[in-house]
């Protein structure tokens, strides 16, 4: 593949990706039938195993992508839906949402996103930047035999859907976010680690800015991880203590989990064999992987100069919890000012007494209003 544009200047330049146009009906979808871009040319050098979803059990199968190779659960024949998980997460959040979709008609494919699980985790802290996570998930929908695809993400996994939608609306033809709500880039904003800083009071620190150092969090991380995710899902999830529920900004000397707590007994949606899966993976990885996403973040703010002001024109949809502990401290105004940066939302729903992990703590609903989007687009 010598002589290709690294993927990083394929994405940097913009003009294959405008996206300017307001949509008169949120259910169209845009730039439909549009020419492959070179991109695409590059991500079609991906190789499959055999081994794709079917209807019945979910299917875990391995994927040659844009330098990695990638571990994904499947399920279902149709059209494609992604899933993308955030942190500290795994496919496995969306084992409650699968067989739904795959139920209603859908091929719904879960990676563990680079970093994560079964997937490779690159050393370098540029394999985490939002543009190859963007690439990842192109290479994915080409190398399952599709030219477009729904995506649905949750925390980190809700920006890279976003950043799939503003950068490949040729492909990515509706989005869904969960937890985290995109936000159009403002002209002279300062730099993700410098606008973090300017988050918090002296003496304190945001946690993405405790993430930065390498090792520092994974000290405290990695010592015991089925305890740093018992407390990490319990201080998130809903009907938590307001005593115990997760800080977002805590001491200079404090670590992140001094911003957590241990919970007497796991929330009703998190099942002792669930935190097992979770717990078996991040003991075998640690969490080195997961925290570089974030350490990343200057990078693609960086070289991205032209998303000042970009809207997402997909049809799209917001899940949230009302009683997320991150929306409460860090991502109000992203929600209530979703319409300003997404003008085709479908429907903004904050459902009551759920937390963080929506998908995991109210699936039912989760998996209901992803439905009914989904008929709403397709229709």
């Amino acid at each position: 593949m010598d002589g290709f544009p690294t993927t990083q200047e394929l994405l940097v330049n913009p003009s294959p990706f405008v996206a300017t146009q307001k949509l008169d009906d949120p259910g169209d979808t845009l730039n439909e039938g549009a020419p492959m871009r070179p991109l695409v040319a590059l991500l079609m050098f991906t190789s499959i195993l055999p081994s794709f979803a079917q209807t019945g059990d979910v299917n875990h199968s391995f994927i040659q992508v844009n330098g990695i190779r990638m571990h994904f659960a499947a399920q279902g024949q149709g059209p494609l839906v992604i899933l993308a998980h955030g942190f500290p997460e795994l496919w496995y959040n969306w084992r409650h949402v699968l067989p739904a979709l795959a139920a209603a008609g859908y091929h719904a494919v879960a990676p563990d996103m680079r970093g994560y699980g079964q997937t490779d985790a690159p050393v370098d802290i540029s394999a985490y930047s939002q543009t190859q996570a963007v690439a990842d998930m192109v290479a994915l929908v080409h190398a399952l035999g599709y030219q477009q695809a729904v995506i649905i993400g949750h925390d980190t996994g809700a920006s890279t859907a976003a950043n799939c939608a503003i950068l490949r609306p040729d492909m990515f033809r509706a989005v869904v976010q969960l937890s985290v709500p995109y936000t159009a880039r403002v002209q002279d904003a300062p730099e993700p680690s410098e606008a973090n800083r300017r988050r918090v009071k002296p003496g304190e620190q945001f946690y993405i800015t405790y993430y930065q150092e390498p090792g520092v969090a994974e000290k405290v991380m990695d010592a015991d991880p089925k305890r740093t995710l018992r407390m990490w899902l319990y201080s998130s999830s809903g009907g938590t203590p307001p005593q115990h529920r997760a800080r977002y900004t805590f001491g200079i000397n404090e670590t992140a989990l001094d911003g957590r707590s241990e919970p007497d007994i796991l929330p009703a949606w998190l099942k002792p064999e669930d935190l097992d899966y979770f717990a078996t993976e991040f003991s075998r990885t640690g969490f080195r992987g997961a925290l570089n996403w974030y350490r990343a973040q200057d990078m693609f703010w960086a070289a991205t100069p032209f998303l000042v002001g970009r809207q997402m024109m997909q049809p799209a949809l917001f899940i949230g919890g009302a009683d997320d502990p991150w929306i409460a401290q860090v991502g109000r105004a992203g929600v209530d000012n979703l319409e300003k940066s997404v003008p085709n939302l479908w429907k903004k729903v904050l459902l009551p007494g759920v937390g963080h992990s929506v998908e995991q703590e109210a699936p039912a609903e989760v998996t209901r209003l992803i439905l009914e989007f989904l008929r709403y687009v397709d229709r």
